[in-house]
């Protein structure tokens, strides 16, 4: 499976794209981009993780995509430090295809998250 990582922390996103790997995943990592839709197509992504550290950052990239007809059903996991808030934000979006990972979090929270998502 391939793997866009949006990681606005490099140290993080190396961290977390040595992991996903050791678990077989093909990972593509960026920083926080407003280009998203691009990177998706680019690298033929099956999945997007979203780590900023303001939900807000996520958030907006979440809309980007969804906003795109491309991937309006691209399985997204989104990594918070305020699962409340974002739980709330993506309920009232009547958000489909995400997981939500409240931080701290393990690679292989990630790899179930992704599992779930990919298998509906």
């Amino acid at each position: 499976m391939r793997i866009l990582l949006i990681d606005d922390t490099p140290e993080i996103a190396e961290l977390l794209t040595f992991a996903l790997r050791d678990l077989g995943y093909e990972v593509f990592a960026e920083g926080y981009t407003d280009e998203v839709n691009e990177f998706v197509a680019k690298h033929r992504a099956d999945a997007l993780v979203l780590d900023c550290s303001a939900y807000d950052m996520s958030e907006s990239l979440f809309d980007l995509v969804r906003a795109d007809p491309r991937h309006r059903e691209l399985p997204v996991v989104i990594i918070s430090d305020t699962p409340e808030v974002a739980d709330a934000r993506l309920a009232a979006r009547n958000a489909q295809h995400v997981f939500l990972i409240p931080k701290p979090f393990t690679a292989s929270q990630i790899a179930r998250a992704l599992g779930e998502l990919v298998s509906q």
